[in-house]
């Protein structure tokens, strides 16, 4: 693992059904434990390797992510995804990325559980030179389980672990509590759980 330095553009992909504070967290982490400029939220349009559970549709999702984001300007949404039709393969993503910003170098931010499964996604090494990985801890997983997958890619020195305080949020949980009429606040962000709550989303 190393460290890296320069101004990059963090990517941030995940479902965001519903993004909650631990999403905010791990975007704030790799903006400053990497030095970014900026991360761009990246809501899943159709998830390729598995149906997204409890999906109010990705309006609403990509509605709830820019809620999320739009108290702190370091972060963007982007709907290349959500607009894309078919699945959202995250090299084709990237690949539109890297078209966009130009010689601008791309950081696609992931958790551990994610790194050490990217062998079975789609073009994977196609993945890695398209951008640095930023890898966040998740218990039961080591970082030797992250390097021997990287190292199989041939992305050796092309990841950082990024140091994550632990949080004990899940968008399932946030669903859950949703479902249920339990309360939001201080899970989510409070623009995000007013959402939730005047549209009834997951009830």
């Amino acid at each position: 693992m190393s460290s890296a330095g320069g101004a990059g553009i963090g990517v941030l992909g995940s479902a965001f059904n519903p993004p909650h504070l631990g999403h905010l967290a791990l975007a704030q982490e790799a903006l400053w434990q990497l030095g970014l400029s900026e991360v761009v939220l990246m809501p899943t349009g159709q998830a390729p390797h598995k149906r997204i559970v409890d999906d109010p549709g990705s309006e609403l999702r990509l509605a709830m992510t820019r809620l999320a984001a739009a108290d702190d300007p370091r972060f963007s949404v982007s709907t290349l995804e959500v607009e894309r039709e078919g699945p959202s393969y995250t090299y084709e993503t990237l690949e539109m990325l890297a078209r966009e910003r130009g010689d601008t170098e791309l950081v696609f931010v992931m958790g551990a559980d994610a790194a050490v499964g990217l062998e079975s996604w789609r073009e994977p090494e196609r993945v890695v030179e398209l951008a640095r990985l930023a890898v966040a801890r998740r218990s039961g997983i080591s970082d030797a389980d992250v390097d021997a997958v990287l190292r199989s890619l041939g992305a050796d020195g092309r990841a950082t672990i990024l140091e994550m305080p632990q949080f004990g949020v899940s968008s399932s949980a946030v669903r859950d509590r949703a479902a249920t009429g339990r309360p939001l606040r201080y899970l989510v962000p409070e623009p995000v759980a007013r959402f939730i709550e005047e549209k009834g989303i997951y009830q």
